[in-house]
């Protein structure tokens, strides 16, 4: 029998606020093919899951002091919100690194719509991107955020409040591994992409009659397509290997 109906729902309400902050942004449920009515329910039965563990730290704080809910229910939106960017960046940071490898190996279709999100994608970044959340799900790194979320009344309780200054820390040094991880992934195709193209301007230059540049391309996407056979399942297994260091840090 619940003794304080209203104590009880203002903390599930609170609960709420901060795990629907995180899933509205979270890569995988916030993508645009995921109807909106499947993530609201999602972020409901996270909240009256997380509750009864949680309740020590989420009701004396909600029901034992006189909060501004206005002010309550922003800091725990924008709390989530932090720790759905965390591992939104990570992915984001894949889809740069395959822009980037798109570039580099001279493989630049038109862009057709993405797998996910309703903007238009490269076909090789897509399919990296799907991919990588793919093995993100089956790994389920989706546990991993929801233990962080868990984790985060003790670090960040409801009585605090808005810490900007941790916040931003904790975004920029996300982004500061992701950059690295993804520097890394890329690597390969960086080093191919400008030893290439270097050696194929010093043979333009010494004979500037061929059009040296419109004959090298099929070679740059071949040799660029081979490297990426060679070495994508190493990539995304580091890429995997990595979700779990950044969360922690963030």
């Amino acid at each position: 029998m619940i003794n304080d109906p209203e104590g009880t729902v203002l903390a599930l309400f609170a609960a709420f606020c901060r795990i629907g902050g995180c899933v509205m942004i979270m890569p995988g449920f916030s993508a645009a093919r995921v109807p909106m009515q499947v993530r609201l329910f999602i972020a409901v039965a996270l909240s009256m899951a997380i509750l009864p563990i949680m309740w020590t730290d989420i009701y004396p704080q909600v029901t034992g002091k006189d909060h501004t809910y206005i002010y309550l229910i922003a800091t725990e939106t924008v709390v989530g919100a932090v720790i759905g960017l965390v591992a939104r960046y990570y992915v984001l940071g894949l889809q740069f690194a395959g822009t980037a490898m798109t570039m580099l190996i001279g493989f630049s279709p038109p862009p057709t719509a993405d797998v996910l999100e309703d903007t238009a994608e490269n076909q090789l970044t897509s399919m990296i991107s799907f991919t990588g959340l793919l093995i993100l799900f089956m790994l389920d790194f989706h546990h991993v955020i929801f233990e962080a979320i868990a984790q985060s009344y003790r670090v960040m309780p409801i009585v605090v409040g808005f810490d900007a200054h941790g916040m931003l820390i904790t975004l920029t040094d996300s982004l500061g591994q992701t950059f690295m991880i993804m520097l890394r992934l890329a690597s390969p195709f960086l080093i191919y992409g400008l030893l290439f193209n270097v050696a194929i301007g010093m043979v333009n230059k010494l004979a500037p009659q061929i059009p040296i540049y419109f004959i090298s391309q099929p070679y740059l996407i071949m040799g660029g397509m081979f490297l990426l056979y060679l070495g994508i399942a190493a990539m995304l297994r580091l890429f995997a290997d990595g979700f779990g260091p950044v969360m922690q840090g963030g």
